[in-house]
């Protein structure tokens, strides 16, 4: 049976409007994780909190304790442009540290971790190639990602300009790297729940259905693959 892993920040309550009752299992100090055994795959379920060290570490947990073989990360996102519309579905097809900043004594640039050559973290093509397929209104996206909750329009619009970016999260770095140290492949798809003229406020209006729109989608892909 494979094994899957599905890791979120702070979409819990998602996870159990969607999937009902889920069989928790002991996990790392400080995080919350479950399993629910699915025809086709056991899927692992970690609550790992905000940020991407708690991204990342809980990322390793799930490739080096449950032995995950596939890890999906699902969640809500800042849109950082207009085109990116509330609740809009994506799939990440690359992602960019955007806090990364080493330049000043490795002459590289902003958002560019060793040993990537540039800035962009690709994620596995062929995983989200089997998303468009699955669902075709997913749209492809690029996310700079960073220990920043994004609330401004202008800082928004800065983002974008810079690192050629359509969304912001504060985990998907730290997944993504993690995945790639260890030879697992990722997917993340995502839900816009604040807008680029939106922040807190909005964010947290409209949480619980972006999540949810984006958690009914990842798991109709998980079951596909």
């Amino acid at each position: 049976m494979k094994r899957v892993g599905l890791i979120v920040a702070i979409e819990a309550d998602t996870l159990f409007e969607h999937y009902g009752k889920l069989e928790k299992l002991p996990g790392p100090p400080g995080f919350n994780l479950y399993i629910l055994h699915k025809t086709n795959c056991d899927l692992y379920v970690l609550h790992a909190g905000v940020g991407e060290v708690a991204a990342a570490a809980g990322t390793q947990y799930l490739i080096s304790q449950c032995q995950v073989e596939l890890v999906v990360n699902f969640g809500v996102v800042g849109g950082l442009t207009q085109a990116m519309s509330k609740q809009r579905l994506c799939v990440v097809q690359r992602v960019v540290h955007y806090r990364f900043d080493a330049t000043k004594y490795l002459n590289i640039p902003i958002g560019q971790v060793p040993p990537h050559s540039d800035i962009f973290v690709n994620l596995d093509k062929n995983l989200v190639n089997q998303a468009l397929m699955i669902n075709p209104d997913l749209m492809p996206v690029t996310c700079a990602s960073g220990d920043k909750f994004v609330d401004s329009a202008d800082e928004k619009s800065s983002i974008h300009n810079d690192f050629g970016s359509d969304i912001c999260d504060m985990e998907a770095a730290g997944i993504v790297l993690t995945c790639e140290a260890n030879n697992v492949p990722c997917l993340m798809l995502k839900a816009i729940s604040d807008s680029l003229t939106g922040g807190a406020n909005e964010f947290w209006q409209e949480l619980q259905s972006a999540a949810l729109a984006c958690l009914q989608t990842a798991d109709k892909i998980v079951e596909s693959i």
